[in-house]
Formats: structure tokens, C-alpha cells, sequence
């Protein structure tokens, strides 16, 4: 099964595993992701100070057919995040004809949770953060990753594998999360 082009936001601060492993894994599994530079140039500098160069900036991508928007973590990575309005707008965008997001670590508790995103569903996100999520109407739990219908939220950069492995799940299937964690020695 084949499945459609899917965004994952960098911003200066991301977290680069978070990022970098969760393309990997994607990418491994045959599903089209585009790192997305919110930045006016394509190299952004992440949380650790390493450089991770992006496919597109966000001026020039068009989500109207997009499958995934995945939001990482990191700090400031989340924050800006946060702050960009053209990421908030996609987001809702995307959330509202139902389109089918993810994000791990900071990103659930400080990008979707204000956003209304997570309202009345449970996610997890970075310990130490999960208020964000309850004050904004949604279900703090956790967990490695919490996975509803078009939704994945995961802990922070140690549980990265598992929170792709569950998106490659849900896009092409079980045979194909498990192959692709096998290939790669995830455990899950």
C-alpha cells in the first residue's frame, strides 16, 4: 500500500533524534516525509548544537493532500514551534478534516494541547509537562507512546523508535511496523 506525502516540522531547537530517527524510520518503511525547514534557511540548529538540514522551507510546502504532520520536541524546538503561526495554522488546518498528527516530547504539551488539539483525548508527551495537556482539556497518561486513531503521542528522544514504528503501523499496517522494527532491532 502506498501512502501519501507526510511533513515533519524542524525548528531552530528541535530535537535532533526525535527528528532525524523518526524520518529514518519512515523512510526505511517507503513513506514519503519531508523535514520542513520553519526557518528562513534550510539548516537548523537543534537542541544539542548539531546541524540537521531540511528537504523544503515551510514557505514553499502545500499540505492539502498531506497524510502526517509530525511535531517533535526539543527546547526551544518546541517553543518555536509554538510560535509560528503558519505551523499553528497548518496544524489546525490538518486536526480539522481530520488528518492525522503526531508528535512526541514537548510537542503534544506545548504545540497541540494550546492548540485544542488533544481535547478530550489522552496523550503523553515529555514527564514534567503533562499538566500542559490536562489544563488544555485533554487526558494526561504515562506512557511510552499513546496511540488513538490518527493521533500518536510519545515521551521524549528514548522512546522515538516506538512513536515511528506506531506511525509506520498505522500508515501501511502491522507486517510492515514489524518488519521495519525488526530490520532495525527495535524493541517494542
Amino acid at each position: 500500500m502506498s501512502a501519501r506525502q507526510s511533513y515533519i516540522f524542524l525548528a531552530p531547537g528541535v530535537e535532533e533524534i526525535e527528528a532525524m530517527a523518526t524520518i529514518d524510520a519512515l523512510r526505511r518503511a517507503d513513506i514519503p516525509v519531508t523535514a520542513v525547514a520553519v526557518d528562513t534557511t534550510l539548516q537548523i540548529k537543534g537542541a544539542t548544537g548539531q546541524t540537521v538540514v531540511a528537504d523544503s522551507l515551510i514557505s514553499d510546502i502545500d499540505i492539502t493532500d498531506a497524510d502526517w504532520l509530525i511535531v517533535p520536541g526539543g527546547v526551544p524546538g518546541a517553543p518555536n514551534l509554538h510560535a509560528s503561526k503558519t505551523v499553528s495554522d497548518m496544524l489546525l488546518a490538518h486536526h480539522a478534516k481530520g488528518g492525522r498528527i503526531a508528535s512526541i516530547c514537548a510537542g503534544p504539551a506545548v504545540v497541540l494541547a494550546p492548540l485544542g488539539i488533544l481535547k478530550g483525548k489522552e496523550a503523553t508527551c515529555y514527564p514534567g509537562l503533562g499538566g500542559e495537556i490536562d489544563s488544555n482539556g485533554g487526558h494526561y497518561v504515562r506512557q511510552t507512546v499513546v496511540s488513538l486513531p490518527g493521533l500518536i503521542t510519545s515521551e521524549g528522544p528514548g522512546t522515538t523508535l516506538p512513536f515511528a514504528i506506531e506511525i509506520i503501523r498505522q500508515t501501511k499496517g502491522d507486517k510492515v511496523a514489524d518488519d521495519t522494527a525488526a530490520s532495525m532491532i527495535v524493541t517494542l
